[in-house]
Parts: structure tokens; sequence; C-alpha cells
């Protein structure tokens, strides 16, 4: 699949993975809508693109923001072939039994429910146009606990298994789900981390983080057919065999 006159539809798009995305994706000639709460940082994104960038605000906790999204989308370029679900937070990172209730259920609700929303906003018009892939940024928290992360793990957990269900219900569809487990990249999030002194991750040097613009090019990668074995699956950019498929060194 090539994303020549495609559009993507990219969470959290102000910054880190989202604007290394939307920049990636422009490159290989696709349209792109930016959503994201900040509204200053993707109308700078998307006057830096030009006109095959549209700026979205609204937060993907909401999913009234999130259809609005979707039929900005539908409105401006006629649909959304791709939706990458890459927006997530970290903070407040906190022990349990430290946790605010409140805070640590907005995490959840950006984390996860951010990602359910986007999937139940586009399902529809992805089963009209006959099919679309639907890319979500995983994380090894996924999958191994880290003291003071319960929040993001659990969340992230989720997000693994909400991938696996809409490749289960859609793939007869043509919709293409999928994951990406990047790795430590250098964005906020890890400032974030680094300043907390939690966990062995706060103690990585920003040296061993990878820029963002690699998982941007695994995520540009995912589109092709060439990852159709990865399909309802998680793809590590850790593997050194997906880095050589995703032409990065």
């Amino acid at each position: 699949m090539s994303v020549q006159g495609k559009t993507a539809l990219i969470t959290g798009a102000s910054r880190g993975i989202g604007e290394a995305a939307a920049r990636i994706f422009t490159a290989a000639g696709a349209n792109v809508v930016l959503l994201a709460r900040s509204t200053s940082d993707i109308e700078r994104i998307a006057a830096d693109i030009g006109e095959t960038a549209l700026a979205v605000a609204g937060d993907v906790g909401h999913f009234g923001d999130v259809e609005a999204a979707v039929k900005a989308a539908v409105d401006r370029f006629g649909g959304v072939d791709i939706l990458i679900n890459n927006a997530g937070v970290v903070e407040p990172i906190s022990h349990m039994a430290d946790a605010d209730p409140k805070a640590w259920a907005q995490v959840i609700n950006i984390n996860l429910n951010g990602v359910f929303f986007g999937m139940r906003a586009v399902i529809a018009q992805m089963r009209a146009q006959g099919g679309g892939t639907v890319l979500t940024i995983s994380s090894g928290a996924a999958h191994s606990p880290i003291e003071a992360w319960s929040h993001y793990c659990a969340s992230k957990a989720g997000v693994a298994m909400l991938t696996r269900s809409l490749d289960q219900e859609e793939r007869a569809n043509g919709i293409r789900a999928m994951g990406l487990s990047p790795g430590t990249v250098a964005t906020q999030m890890q400032r974030e981390i680094k300043a907390s002194g939690v966990n062995p991750v706060s103690q990585l040097n920003w040296e061993d983080h990878i820029p963002p613009e690699w998982p941007a090019r695994a995520l540009l990668w995912m589109c092709s057919g060439d990852a159709d074995v990865y399909l309802g699956d998680e793809i590590s950019l850790r593997d050194p065999q997906i880095r050589a498929k995703v032409g990065l060194t």
C-alpha cells in the first residue's frame, strides 16, 4: 500500500512521534489530519506542511472530539485511510499507594479510552470505503510491570488487547490493525520520566533513546503489504530484523 493520496489521522500530533509521523507521511504523499489539545502547536505544524495538512484541536479522551476530527478529515480529504493512535501520557508517575485516583483514571482515559474512541470513530467509514489501516503505539510496559507506572502499564496492556480485538472483528472488512512498540524515544515523555527519578527507565541517558523519526518511519512501513504478517500483532522496533526492514540503522 502506497500512502500517496491517502489520508492519515494522527492523534497526539503536536510533538514527538506524532509530529514526526505527520512530516514523514506528508513527504510520502499523504494528507495528514493532526489531532491534539495544543491548538497552537498543531496549527504551526499544519501551516509548515501546507495544504495537505489539517489541524483539528481536540482531546482523545472525549469521543465527540475524535468523531469531529474524523468528520473534518472526511469533509476536507474524503475519508480516513490510516489512523495512528499515538496520543499517550505517563504523568503523574506515582506508586499505587500514593496515586491520586482521579489522575490515575485520567491516564487510563487518554491512553486506553482514547485509542478505543479512535477505533470506534473510524470503523464505519473504513468499512464503507473497503478498508483502512489502524496503527497504535504500544510499549514494553504492556507486557512487563514498571515501578510507579501502574496506570501506563495497565493502559498499554489494554491497548494491546484492543488491537487484537479490532483485528479479529474487522480484518474481514479490510481493516488492518497492528501495534508498534518503539522502545524508548527521545520525546518530552522521556524528560518527564527522567525527572521522576523512579525505576530504571529514568536512569537512562538521553543518547540511549531513539529519535522520534524512527518510529514514524516504522509506522509508514507498517502501511505496506510487507507488514501484513504482523496483522493483529505488535511490532518491536528493538528487533534488529524489523529495523533492517524499515531501513533504520
